[in-house]
């Protein structure tokens, strides 16, 4: 029997942990990626076919199976004729479902994770709750380790995050437990419409044997039973008001008040009930979930605490990169200090309708403060936003302006590949801009 041929389309992190789980199996692939340097290429064996440059349909058209990186279109030309030509479609996730039904890694259990936003918090929140609970897990996917990389027959639990992109060549994942947690618009530079975006989204409930849904956002209802849900109103888990507090609850019972929580903002209540939702699911005991609840700080980049500056907390969420982040962030952390929130934002908008983050910056007295490729039409969205040059600018502008009691927040409602090269970098020239601030101070 003729071995099956193997492209990789597209190298970098994922595209590496396919290479290497085919090396693992004796299969040979050959790698396909339209940079002439791409990112992980010195880590490839001498022996491994690499062709750099634009994608050849012919040339793709002679495998039997493409595995195609989460950052590639398979809406691309070349792609598009290999599967009019019959054949095989699939992403990293798609390789890491069909290995996990093998009997090496059957016992372990699968929580798979989606959403606009909040999702690598919930991941990594998920994660620490199951290790406070001495639970062996592997934590990964679109955030941190790809999923291929996880493969390990001593874990008990995986848990994943899945972008929409990993979710269009996925079709096998048959995760014990699956959830959206939010929709709002993103990436529609690479999707004809939000129905599409949207439907992306959805497939990852038809993977699932339960899934948990959000009752505040109808984009993450479905019809597919059992389910479970989440949301700011006291059924199910959700908030109850309890000894004059808010607390986060289950089905009207208080488990914890909201001020004992280390994540700050409201929507960070919403994430502590999504995880122990999801936690509950699959056995995690509610005592190990809720001592997590009262250490975890976040992550980077994500409302994380910079410092404060003559009385103003400063805010780096430059994981904010959509509207829907901007928007959470704004309303959660407006009701946690006495003053006004200062904003900056801009970047690329990724063909996003600015008009949607009107109400949001309706409600802020500070100063909105815009920067770099769709700034112009950001500014739009209020009468008194500000146009600057960089980072620096939008930094200095503020602090001249806030007072003491003040947040000053980094919240972008953009990628940032057009000054930066990712939101970490962003993030980290914000704070950096902050500590100088600070020094002079």
């Amino acid at each position: 029997m003729k071995a099956q041929e193997i492209a990789i389309i597209g190298l970098g992190a994922s595209g590496l942990s396919c290479v290497n789980f085919y090396r693992n199996k004796n299969m040979a692939v050959t790698v396909f990626d339209t940079r002439l340097e791409p990112p992980g290429k010195e880590k490839l064996e001498p022996s491994t076919k690499l062709i750099c440059g634009p994608l050849n349909k012919e040339a793709l058209c002679q495998f039997d199976l493409l595995v195609v990186s989460p950052g590639i279109a398979i809406s691309t030309p070349a792609i598009d004729a290999a599967i009019q030509a019959g054949v095989e479609v699939v992403g990293d996730i798609e390789l890491f479902a069909r290995e996990l039904t093998t009997a090496k890694y059957r016992h372990a259990k699968l929580v798979t994770i989606t959403g606009s936003n909040g999702k690598s918090t919930v991941t990594s929140l998920l994660g620490e709750m199951a290790k406070c609970a001495a639970v062996k897990v592997g934590v990964g996917g679109n955030i941190g380790i790809p999923a291929l990389d996880l493969l390990n027959p001593d874990l008990e639990l995986y848990i994943l995050e899945l972008s929409s992109f990993q979710l269009e060549t996925s079709e096998s994942l048959n995760a014990d437990i699956s959830t959206i947690l939010n929709v709002s618009e993103d990436h529609l530079d690479r999707y004809v419409n939000y129905q599409a975006y949207t439907e992306a989204k959805h497939k990852i409930y038809a993977q699932s044997q339960s899934i948990l849904i959000n009752r505040d956002d109808s984009l993450t209802f479905s019809e597919k039973q059992p389910q479970t849900s989440f949301g700011f109103d006291s059924k199910d888990y959700g908030l109850v008001e309890h000894l004059g507090e808010t607390y986060l609850s289950y089905q009207q019972q208080p488990l914890l008040a909201c001020s004992a929580l280390k994540l700050s903002g409201k929507h960070n209540w919403m994430n502590a009930l999504a995880s122990i939702a999801l936690g509950s699911h699959i056995d995690l005991p509610m005592s190990a979930m809720l001592e997590t609840l009262q250490s975890y700080t976040g992550l980077r980049h994500r409302c994380e605490f910079v410092k404060s500056v003559n009385g103003v907390r400063w805010i780096n969420d430059s994981k904010a990169t959509n509207i829907g982040a901007t928007q959470a962030a704004l309303v959660g952390l407006s009701e946690t200090i006495s003053g006004n929130v200062h904003v900056i934002l801009g970047g690329d908008g990724k063909g996003a309708d600015f008009s949607e983050l009107k109400p949001a910056l309706a409600e802020i007295e500070g100063k909105i403060v815009c920067f770099g490729q769709d700034a112009k039409q950001i500014a739009l969205q209020h009468s008194q936003s500000v146009l600057v040059a960089d980072m620096g600018e939008a930094v200095n502008y503020i602090a001249s302006h806030a007072k003491e009691g003040d947040l000053a927040i980094l919240s972008p409602a953009c990628a940032s590949l057009d000054m930066y090269k990712n939101f970490m970098a962003r993030g980290d020239h914000f704070i950096e801009l902050v500590e100088t601030l600070s020094r002079d101070a």
